[in-house]
Parts: C-alpha cells; structure tokens; sequence
C-alpha cells in the first residue's frame, strides 16, 4: 500500500509568541509538527504495519521544516519529501499549498493520503479536501476510526460529537482528528534510524511549477494577538443591586447588551 501524509511545521502554542508587523516572529517562536498530523502520521504507521507498503510525509516550507520531517521519519515513516518554497515564494495560501501537491502527485499513485484535520495556525481545514476535489479521488474529514479490508474502507467520522458511519473505497484521502489514535513518540532506535532515512527536497521547478502557476488566491491583513484576560471582578451587596451593576458592565464596559 502506497501511503503518503501531508504534514505541516507549526508553531508550539506551549511557547510563548511574539507577533511583530504583522507576522509570527520566527526568531523566537519554537515550531512542531502540526499536532492533527501527529495522528496522521500514527494511523499511516498502523495501517502500513498491518496492509504493508510504505509511508512517505511530505511537506512544503523552508529548510528548517527538515527537523519536523526527520522527527517523522523518528516516529515510524519510511521516506519523507521537502517541497522547498523559501526562494520562490513569499506568500501562499491553501489554494497554493493544494496546486503544489497536486503537481507533485501527478506522476505517484497513493493508496492512502492522510493529512490533520486542521492546522493550528491557521485553522482553514482546506488543504485535505482541495487536494482530493484536484486529485479526483473520495475523501472523508475528521475520522476517529479507519478499517480497511481489500480496496473497502469502513471509516468512523466525528460529527459535532456523535459518530458517522462511512463506506468507500480505495484510493482515499482522509483527514485525522483527535480520538483516532495515541501518537508514539520518537525512540531512540528510532532517531538513529531517521537519519539514514531517505529525504528528498524539491522546488517549484522540479514539479515544473513557477511562482504565477501558485499565485495567492486570499491575503492575509493582519495578525495579531488575543488581548490579555483581565482579572474577573467580584460584584458586592444585595442580589438585586449585584443585578444591576452586572447589566450595566455588560452594557457599559463589556457591550454585549
């Protein structure tokens, strides 16, 4: 079975981040693997270990991205791809990151592709579907559960709490959400066998792309932080003055009245 996982490098939420002109400051922010890709990448080790095959993570980003691959590569993965924007884009977007895949799928036949559910950056939940519509192929979001018998899939789906039961069918894309596994962490065998694992990076042009073929389609115009919680306040005196005053903070300070 020929398995791919579709991983992105986010910033750990864990660690503090510091937002200047508009953008993430990189020089202080700690970045991780996607945390949803986390179960993606678990699910593709499982389903590789019980149907066979081999599963390969890819990502598009900078050199840097290599450390989060290679903690893939840690965790079980057998190869991993680069797809290295730094030179030839500035900006992008989820319609960018699908056309890129869909060019580097163009030649492969993937059995399986999984991808997080959303990415806590940005939080779109685009890129697995857009990749599937341009690819021609099912695709299923937010599974907890994921059988595969032969080409038949049976795949549990989360819905706002309940559970949907899907059928389909080979080749498929699904995108993972919490509940479908626990994710292992990283050996120490296994990190000393990352490093001779094979990783490949390429760029635009080796997927005879250039910059106008992935242009933006959205623009992002400002990123800032969350304002500080403020200290809650304690309302005193009898119930029907407490009333009161919190109808008028409400009104007043708060205007949600």
């Amino acid at each position: 079975m020929d398995i791919y996982v579709l991983m992105k490098k986010t910033f750990d939420t864990e660690e503090k981040i510091n937002v200047s002109g508009g953008r993430v400051e990189d020089d202080g922010a700690e970045y991780i693997i996607n945390p949803y890709d986390e179960y993606a990448i678990e699910e593709a080790i499982k389903q590789r270990d019980e149907h066979g095959g081999e599963v390969t993570v890819v990502t598009i980003g900078d050199e840097d991205s290599e450390k989060q691959l290679r903690t893939a590569l840690a965790m079980g993965a057998d190869k991993a791809v680069l797809i290295n924007t730094e030179d030839d884009l500035e900006d992008g977007d989820q319609y960018t990151t699908a056309k890129i895949l869909e060019a580097f799928f163009e030649d492969k036949e993937p059995d399986l592709i999984l991808a997080g559910n959303v990415a806590i950056d940005e939080a779109s939940g685009q890129v697995g579907p857009r990749v599937a519509d341009l690819l021609g192929i099912p695709y299923v979001t937010t599974i907890t559960g994921l059988k595969i018998d032969g080409d038949k899939v049976t795949i549990e789906k989360d819905v706002e709490g309940d559970v949907e039961i899907i059928e389909t069918t080979l080749p498929l894309l699904v995108t993972c959400q919490q509940g479908l596994n626990e994710p292992r962490y990283p050996s120490l065998p296994g990190i000393m066998k990352a490093k001779k694992k094979p990783l490949e990076e390429l760029e635009l042009d080796d997927l005879d792309l250039d910059e106008d073929d992935v242009e933006a389609k959205t623009e992002t115009v400002e990123v800032f932080l969350p304002p500080e919680k403020q200290a809650g306040r304690i309302l005193e005196g009898e119930l029907k003055e407490q009333v009161k005053e919190l109808v008028a903070l409400l009104k007043d300070e708060a205007k949600v009245l």
